[in-house]
């Protein structure tokens, strides 16, 4: 049901208008998260970005939340959050990601939706999405049901209100899908044209074929329901659709909004909606700032008295549908084939590599439906010997999912399993619904769209896959991964090096698998590092040592201990001894069991101390072979993300002394070089290099250490100038961009600021003198923010005399100047 609310101006537009326009953007990516350690690790693909959702989303779902409308100056002069005037939907997966990794653009989808339930009467812009994004006509009735109602749920979290409509992975509909979305309570889908088959005005008899994409898009239709239950049926519009997508359109909002306005039929006299949809990375990851070529659209359109911005909703709500429409089944908007995308070789891929099939799709298909169906026994098996609705607990699981805390997984354990659980028991049944949370991870659909089995997507659903098999052959006696390698080998994919689906289970898989006790050797040579070492969160992991010690002798360390692993997943808790030994740069040797009475462990750690502090490193490492055996591990037991922090933390203290090494060396030859320079006599290359080393570094660390004094960063710019250094550019915008801005959100309206304001404009006078572009979003964003609250009232809470706050406006205004953005208190005068 629709929030009702007051309302507001903008919902007083007549609504007697019969021009409708509605935009949806389907922001989605799948899951990439490490099946193990609940985190993205690095791609080194989307650099200079630490992965694939931090770059989209510094490329497109910020900029929506903020977009920018510039003057024919090319200066901004408004800032539009375009989700509250858009329908969107975002992937419940994506937005999990958003709230921990983005957090700004996750506020500004959620102010969003509540600014459009004032806008539009009471319906809000945001749709739900099937949980993760599979293909929902390929899928098993069960698993249709738990991907609404956990959508469903994801979306009440977050929202803070029922959705009204779902989007459906790929558009992919059949009757059944349907079905399950009106059981849940959702009035609407929406669907590409080629997926309508015929449509009937209701209460007549006479079916109209509607073949190719000749439906009117214009109207809703109503679609009849086995069980006797009708769904509204949205189908968009194609053309237009395509050339927002695919044919260059967003370079231009004017011409968009042109395009949309020429969609309407001058002859048609009932209510007409022009609407369509994409996927949301067009505006702004796909096309460079597709984000304010939509925000200028919609800027025009709201601004033309004859047409109402909408959403599918606030639309429905005054719009009855009078039409009746049949669907082909199996279908989806982005394979012509219907669904054989997913589960064939249809011909449709990427296109980017000609000559290649897609034979593997079938038997990747075949092999996770014979897993999935394994999984099904197993986890009704075990889960019935607590609870005697199985399918209702995994339902009920994404609860924990939303807030995972020990009150959460204690409430949802008492309101559905037997009393008085034991903690073994507590494990098991929370690594069951693991279990079939991966099996629903493991059908994200984009693990068929592209071109060959090896690709990250296809490798991701491996990974899923192998974590439930994991799960299953821990917890119970089913053995599952020997004939599921078997049925993997069939899917051959086209890269000689990776020539089916078991090779590259092996080589990309398998090293990902993790249990307690890597995550205890992980721990054991991160402790090296840390400051804080005798407790450390490790991705959804908490070390516990009962028992820590770390010395040292001269650069080598040694640490011993015995040591807790939990898992904040599953409840699971490990013990290891451990001993590792750094003996500088990447050398690393540790040993490790979960087997060791307290005696031994203490007649180790006394024997391995006096080896370690008499500087005998090969008495160190008897010792713990003697006490641990062979099996060793290493900084190459580290996962990705924490090996590299290492490496760096390992040569930070060496690059530091080389760096004062440089500088020394560039003062006391300062003079020198002055006078070479002033005589024409070439400096040597060796030094150009060091100063070029010393100058770099000083403007990066004037930006990174504490208070900036500007005559300083204007005496390093005059020297680069004048020597002509090879600026590092990339790293010097970086720093500056990340200070600026810290700067800006602690900046407000007194007298003791001007001289930080001051500061500002000199350090923007110094990087356009050493043309250094800035990344300047953040801060603009800020200034317009705090900017536009500007007025005379307001002033008068920080200034005592007029003149005063006068000559702080006209400072702050200089600062627009250099950013180019116009504040309304500045356009109005």
């Amino acid at each position: 049901m629709p929030i009702r609310c007051a309302a507001s101006a903008i919902a007083k537009k007549v609504l007697s208008m019969n021009k409708f326009v509605c935009i949806h953007g389907h922001f989605y990516q799948p899951p990439r998260e490490n099946a193990w350690l609940e985190v993205i690790e690095q791609q080194d693909s989307a650099w200079p970005f630490h992965d694939w959702n931090e770059r989209i989303s510094y490329e497109c779902y910020g900029p929506n939340g903020a977009s920018r409308v510039l003057d024919k100056e090319r200066s901004i002069i408004n800032i539009l959050n375009n989700y509250s005037r858009i329908s969107f939907n975002f992937g419940p997966t994506l937005l999990h990601w958003m709230e921990r990794n983005a957090p700004e653009a996750y506020k500004a989808i959620l102010q969003a939706d509540k600014e459009s339930i004032e806008r539009f009467s009471g319906h809000g812009n945001a749709m739900a999405q099937v949980y993760n994004h599979i293909i929902m006509p390929l899928a098993s009735r069960r698993d249709k049901e738990t991907q609404v109602k956990w959508g469903i749920q994801d979306f009440t979290y977050r929202f803070g209100r029922k959705p009204e409509g779902m989007w459906l992975a790929e558009t992919a509909v059949d009757t059944e899908t349907l079905e399950v979305l009106a059981e849940q309570g959702l009035t609407f889908t929406l669907l590409a044209p080629r997926q309508a088959k015929a449509i009937k005005r209701i209460g007549t008899d006479s079916w109209q074929e509607v073949a190719g994409e000749n439906i009117p898009t214009h109207r809703p239709y109503s679609y009849k329901l086995p069980s006797g239950k009708t769904i509204v049926l949205f189908f968009y519009n194609g053309a237009v659709s395509q050339d927002i997508a695919f044919k260059g359109i967003l370079a231009d909002g004017g011409k968009l909004a042109n395009q949309l306005i020429a969609g309407f039929n001058s002859e048609y006299t009932e209510n007409q909606l022009m609407h369509v949809a994409t996927d949301g990375e067009s505006y702004g990851h796909h096309h460079r700032h597709g984000d304010m070529a939509l925000a200028y659209c919609l800027e025009l359109i709201d601004k033309n008295p004859e047409i109402h911005l909408t959403n599918y909703a606030e639309y429905l709500s005054k719009n009855t549908p009078e039409w009746e429409v049949e669907i082909h089944q199996n279908s989806s908007w982005s394979c012509v084939h219907g669904v054989e995308r997913w589960r064939n070789n249809c011909g449709c891929n990427s296109g980017m590599n000609p000559g290649w099939h897609q034979k593997w799709r079938a038997p990747l298909r075949e092999t996770l439906d014979w897993l999935r169906d394994k999984l099904y026994l197993v986890y009704e098996e075990e889960i019935l010997r607590f609870c005697n609705q199985p399918w209702l607990l995994r339902d009920a699981y994404i609860t924990v999912l939303l807030n995972r805390n020990e009150q959460t997984v204690n409430a949802f354990l008492e309101t559905y399993c037997t009393a008085n659980l034991t903690p073994a028991e507590r494990t098991h049944i929370l690594r069951m619904l693991e279990l079939q949370r991966h099996a629903l991870l493991m059908y994200t659909s984009c693990a068929w769209f592209f071109d060959d089995i090896s690709g990250i997507e296809t490798t991701q659903v491996l990974q899923y896959a192998d974590r439930a098999i994991q799960l299953t052959e821990s917890e119970t006696n089913h053995r599952l991964e020997q004939e599921f390698l078997q049925r993997i080998a069939k899917a051959v994919g086209n890269v000689p090096e990776y020539p089916d689906g078991e090779v590259i289970h092996k080589h990309f898989v398998q090293p990902s698998r993790l249990t307690l006790s890597r995550v205890g050797s992980h721990y054991a040579v991160a402790s090296l590092f840390e400051d804080f070492p005798e407790t450390l969160t490790i991705c959804n992991y908490r070390a516990e040592s009962e028992y820590y010690e770390r010395i040292e002798a001269g650069s080598f360390r040694l640490a011993t201990g015995k040591t807790h692993i939990h898992s904040l997943v599953t409840q699971s808790v490990r013990t290891f001894f451990f001993a590792v030994l750094w003996l500088g740069e990447h050398h690393i040797i540790g040993n490790s069991t979960g087997h060791m009475e307290e005696d031994e462990f203490f007649n180790m750690k006394k024997e391995i101390t006096k080896a370690f502090t008499d500087s005998q490193v090969a008495d160190v490492i008897g010792v713990m072979q003697t006490f641990f055996g062979p099996d060793k591990f290493s900084l190459w037991n580290l996962f990705k993300d924490e090996q590299r922090k290492v490496i760096r933390l390992i040569i930070n203290k060496d690059v530091q002394a080389a760096e004062e090494a440089f500088r020394r060396i560039y003062y006391q030859n300062y003079n020198i070089l002055s006078v070479m320079d002033g005589a024409s006599i070439p400096v040597p290359q060796v030094l150009i290099k060091n100063l070029e080393n010393v100058i770099n570094s000083d403007i990066r660390h004037f930006f990174e250490n504490g208070n900036m004094y500007p005559s300083r960063l204007e005496k390093l710019a005059n020297d680069a100038i004048r020597w002509k250094v090879d600026l590092d550019k990339t790293a010097i915008s970086f720093a500056a961009s990340t200070k600026l801005y810290q700067q800006m959100r602690l900046l407000e309206p007194n007298e003791q600021t001007l001289r930080t304001i001051d500061t500002l404009i000199r350090i923007f006078d110094v990087m356009n003198q050493l043309d250094i572009e800035l990344d300047l979003w953040e801060f603009q964003n800020e200034y317009f923010r705090k900017g536009s609250r500007y007025n005379r009232d307001y002033f008068q809470t920080y200034f005592k005399e007029e003149q005063d706050a006068a000559n702080w406006l006209k400072k702050f205004h200089e600062i627009g100047m250099h950013i180019q953005v116009k504040l309304p208190v500045f356009l109005a005068n």
